[in-house]
């Protein structure tokens, strides 16, 4: 029963977005019924043709009327068919544009748990497969079902008018073919879903495997991973296998009962026609209504699989787009955030799941202008305070303040605009060197571009290329070093002029060098401004108003860089093992 409601509610909402098109959907239904009427009256002309010819008394040229009139029907019937396809490819795309954005705009409004409990491989697969699934069986299969209703009612209005008894035969045959068409939708719809997941799963280990393709390389792990991607592989291939097979049994299994009915039809149809129950014509047109009443059944049988392959499509999209968008925690959150002097951790406990706890008890304090640096071991929290102070999460429970307010009572861009961040895996886009970096604030002038530059030395390299500012990137950045992409990220962050800076181990793909000089920019830049920096190069920190040090989600240390090491605590044994 929640299968059919499910089927039921993915349906309705497929008819929703075709409704937004009414005048293309409206322009369709006539093209079919015209098409489909100019179809069913050439059996009907067929059959007088017939019945005028006779043993030496044949009127050629009614005969002859009757024929042309049947090719100008058939002609006109199949003009308005390519003009239906026309009409639904264009209604196929002008829905596949729409969902494809309405996903696009939705998963930019997804938190970042979401990307974070599922594969990029199979999100990309929802835009891209999925929507392109759907739009295949709307341009041809709806057109097909569509068709074959008009067909059916049409040919049955028909058959009744010339023959009843011949009817009745489809009283027995039709009733076979629809619950056996149902039984095998129940199960097959079941494995049509699971292909769908099946081919996510192998998008997303792909995705996995081109992203890493340089540590494959490096630790030589090729057939390894070859014949991991094999099985997966051979998963996906099984699952589309099993789901067509079974899918492709109800189209022939549908045309022999169809077969079966229109050798009943030659049969009861000659015993009528020798007791002259019927006309040789009419048996004629009988046959010929019967072959267009049996074909939809038919080529709906044999569409179905492509239909409950748009069916479980639709419903992995309509999941996505039934994801939770992020919201604020208050109802009327404030708009504008004061100048900021201090943020505070009070009694902070979060947990990426709720059975885990990450961060235990977290207190302390950051003042307008000050500098602080996060240190410990890898796992140690670090990152997740980031992650809170961005709100791409929220506190289990505690609060985190501006100014003694709870970042709770502002909305969450408001949040986030008081911030510009600089992580350790850098982002660029395909576009000038010039274009990155004004990503961040278009409204900053070339020469605060250039200057910004010089302070992060990148400005020299820039000009040493051929169009300068102007350089194309490709995407990612591939065809500059991580270092440099990492100083054109910082620069793009100090070109917003924020209140506050996260550098997450911001200078972590850069030589010590240039390591040096960066420190030295950013220190300059920063006047007025606090700044949040997570290092495992404690060298970076040294100038830290405070440094924190985190071990298994507790803060065990606290104070400046002399002072810890003064401690001869954790903190200095960290220092020791990196610089001894």
């Amino acid at each position: 029963m929640n299968k059919k409601k499910d089927n039921t509610k993915t349906m309705r909402r497929l008819l929703g977005y075709l409704l937004h098109y009414k005048g293309l959907l409206l322009l369709a239904i006539i093209l079919t019924i015209v098409g489909n009427v100019f179809g069913l009256i050439g059996p009907y002309l067929s059959g007088l043709a017939i019945d005028a010819i006779g043993v030496g008394t044949t009127d050629f040229d009614y005969v002859i009327k009757m024929a042309v009139a049947m090719v100008i029907v058939y002609a006109l019937s199949a003009v308005f068919s390519i003009l239906l396809q026309h009409v639904m490819i264009i209604l196929s795309q002008k829905l596949s544009y729409q969902l494809r954005e309405e996903i696009f705009n939705h998963l930019i409004q997804l938190p970042i748990r979401y990307f974070d409990q599922n594969q990029t491989g199979d999100i990309v697969s929802r835009i891209s497969y999925d929507v392109d699934t759907i739009n295949t069986s709307l341009s041809n299969d709806v057109v097909q079902v569509f068709t074959s209703f008009i067909t059916i009612f049409g040919s049955l209005y028909m058959m009744i008018r010339i023959s009843i008894p011949l009817v009745l035969i489809f009283a027995v045959t039709v009733p076979i073919t629809i619950v056996f068409t149902l039984y095998r939708a129940r199960k097959v719809k079941p494995l049509f879903s699971y292909r769908s997941y099946k081919l996510g799963e192998l998008n997303g280990f792909s995705e996995e495997m081109i992203f890493g393709h340089d540590s494959i390389m490096a630790y030589s792990q090729q057939d390894a991973f070859i014949h991991k991607f094999d099985v997966k592989n051979q998963e996906a291939v099984d699952a589309y296998y099993e789901a067509d097979y079974q899918g492709s049994i109800v189209g022939p299994s549908v045309g022999f009962v169809n077969n079966l009915s229109l050798s009943l039809i030659a049969m009861v149809g000659a015993i009528l026609y020798f007791n002259q129950a019927i006309t040789l014509g009419n048996i004629s047109t009988f046959i010929l209504y019967s072959r267009k009443f049996a074909g939809p059944i038919n080529e709906m049988a044999n569409i179905m699989a492509e239909i409950q392959s748009a069916l479980s499509a639709a419903r992995r999209i309509f999941n996505l787009l039934d994801e939770p968008i992020e919201s604020d925690v208050v109802d009327q959150p404030k708009e504008v955030i004061e100048a900021i002097n201090e943020v505070s951790f009070d009694h902070v406990r979060f947990g990426y799941n709720p059975d885990i706890e990450i961060l235990k008890d977290i207190s302390f304090r950051a003042d307008k202008g000050q500098i602080i640096a996060i240190v410990g071991p890898t796992g140690a929290g670090k990152t997740t305070i980031i992650n809170l102070l961005m709100r791409f999460y929220d506190v289990n429970s505690g609060s985190i303040n501006f100014n003694q307010t709870n970042v709770n009572e502002y909305k969450r861009q408001k949040v986030r605009e008081t911030f510009s961040m600089v992580l350790q895996d850098t982002w660029l886009f395909s576009g000038t060197i010039y274009d990155n970096l004004v990503y961040g604030n278009q409204d900053v002038t070339r020469d605060e571009v250039i200057q910004v530059c010089k302070d992060v030395y990148m400005h020299d390299y820039i000009m040493s290329l051929k169009d300068g500012y102007d350089t194309v990137i490709s995407e990612e950045g591939l065809n500059i070093s991580k270092g440099q992409k990492q100083l054109l990220t910082i620069a793009r962050c100090l070109l917003t002029h924020p209140s506050m800076l996260i550098l997450d181990e911001a200078t972590s793909n850069v030589d010590s060098a240039t390591e040096k000089l960066i420190q030295k920019a950013i220190n300059r830049l920063m006047e007025n401004k606090t700044c949040f920096i997570i290092a495992h190069r404690l060298s970076t920190v040294e100038n830290a108003d405070t440094i924190i040090v985190l071990n298994h989600g507790e803060i065990i240390e606290h104070g400046n860089h002399e002072s810890l090491l003064n401690q001869k605590g954790f903190y200095y044994n960290l220092y020791q093992s990196q610089y001894s």
